[in-house]
């Protein structure tokens, strides 16, 4: 799997409570744009609509080389590809109060895009902070460790 886009706000923002891949709807000027990085995820979310499931907000520049499309829309909705028992998996999910589909990374599988996304919930600023704290004190143990290491 090749990361094409990292959604990195959604780990800072939200608590990832499941996880899921699905296939995405592009076309093939889409495809080649988001391949070579024109493609972000900040700001977009999963919503599902008349049963099926959509992404929204994602932008995916329009591909370079492709011919002049005077009409194309980056920031279109996109169908994503899901079997039924994960939608209603998903949809269930959705139920409980506080609860959103976050996309959190574009990439390449087979040959194909896929995105990965996440059932998260919004957290708090106090959340954020103690998020923060673990990963300073992580980072801290760690360099301690590798000073000991290095001195021995």
């Amino acid at each position: 799997m090749q990361p094409i886009s990292r959604n990195k706000r959604a780990f800072s923002d939200y608590e990832i409570l499941d996880k899921l891949e699905a296939g995405i709807v592009l076309t093939g000027p889409e495809v080649k744009s988001a391949k070579t990085g024109g493609a972000s995820l900040v700001g977009s979310y999963a919503k599902v609509l008349g049963g099926e499931l959509y992404l929204v907000g994602a932008q995916i520049q329009p591909y370079r080389y492709a011919t002049s499309n005077e009409s194309y829309d980056p920031q279109r909705s996109r169908k994503l590809l899901v079997h039924a028992q994960e939608l209603r998996r998903l949809q269930s999910a959705l139920l409980e109060r506080g609860r959103t589909l976050v996309p959190l990374e574009l990439h390449v599988s087979r040959g194909r895009v896929k995105i990965l996304i996440g059932v998260g919930r919004a957290k708090k600023k106090f959340d954020k902070r103690e998020t923060i704290k673990q990963r300073e004190t992580t980072r801290k143990l760690q360099r301690v460790v590798k000073r000991s290491i290095k001195n021995t």
